[in-house]
């Protein structure tokens, strides 16, 4: 079977414009961004050489968290405008280069990518997420593994592999239980309150205890520290309403996986236009002689 990569849009997007210096195309267009882009997508494909790679962007507009809690995500900053500036030649080079972009008005980017790789991972697809978002955490197993970013502190790091085992190991629970998880101690990421005072350790021990958020409620008067009890009780609905906002929809609607060609001539015209003069030798030299296609 194919291993798929399939790629966190923004996610890796803001990486690269604060990860790259400030640099400028010769009239001031910002292209910080597009140099690490470019470079993120040719390591990561020569270190994991995926069959083929998936690229999943947001148009903004998560309809159904927005209708549970209007603050979903709220607290989150505009998007830098030099960023801005560079999404729309970010995708034609994403598509140039041969990989396919998926993005849907209305519904997260989060949501697409995961119904995806669990799509893939049930026709016995290996799957690959690249993405630093915990949420993913939750679908990882035997064919679906996230892989990490380089920290920001240590870049020397490299890119990390984390399967079922190490999801275990960060966060305490299993995948299956990663959402009620973040239901429990909130997603500050997301604009997700969770219980006030409930941290990491409260909440897997109450997971390994009772299972889940209903598990959880059942027992409130169980619960220890026994400051907590009454907190439970009363919140239980805003709990039940953090499991939907926590949980990934799976039942959205997938692409065909299939491999795309490199456009050579329109990714040297996009990369000469944008005055990317380094990042066109590497692409002439890798893609002007067949046999390093991929």
């Amino acid at each position: 079977m194919a291993k798929w990569l399939l790629i966190d849009g923004f996610n890796l997007a803001y990486r690269c414009f604060f990860a790259v210096p400030e640099l400028t195309r010769a009239d001031g267009f910002p292209t910080n961004a597009l140099h690490g882009w470019v470079k993120s997508l040719w390591r990561l494909a020569d270190q994991e050489r995926p069959t083929a790679t998936l690229v999943f962007f947001d148009l903004g507009g998560a309809q159904d968290r927005l209708a549970l809690h209007p603050e979903y995500k709220a607290q989150r900053d505009e998007m830098p405008e030099a960023l801005q500036k560079q999404i729309e030649p970010l995708k034609a080079l994403t598509r140039a280069m041969g990989h396919v972009g998926i993005e849907q008005d209305g519904v997260e980017s989060d949501d697409l990518l995961a119904s995806q790789a669990v799509a893939l991972a049930a026709e016995g697809h290996e799957v690959l997420i690249v993405s630093a978002d915990k949420d993913f955490a939750q679908i990882v197993d035997e064919r679906i593994k996230i892989l990490l970013p380089p920290p920001s502190a240590n870049p020397k790091l490299g890119w990390r592999l984390m399967d079922t085992s190490g999801v275990l190991e960060k966060f305490g629970v299993p995948p299956a239980q990663i959402a009620d998880y973040l239901a429990l101690v909130g997603d500050t990421s997301d604009n997700i309150p969770g219980i006030t005072g409930v941290g990491p350790k409260t909440a897997v021990k109450w997971l390994q205890e009772f299972g889940g958020i209903e598990g959880v409620i059942a027992h409130a008067a169980e619960l220890k520290p026994e400051r907590f009890q009454e907190a439970v009780r009363v919140g239980a609905d805003n709990l039940r309403r953090n499991l939907k906002l926590t949980t990934l929809n799976l039942a959205l609607p997938t692409v065909k996986a299939e491999l795309t060609e490199v456009r050579r001539q329109e990714l040297f015209g996009l990369l000469e236009s944008l005055e990317m003069k380094s990042s066109l030798t590497e692409a002439r030299s890798r893609y002007e002689q067949p046999e390093l296609l991929f």
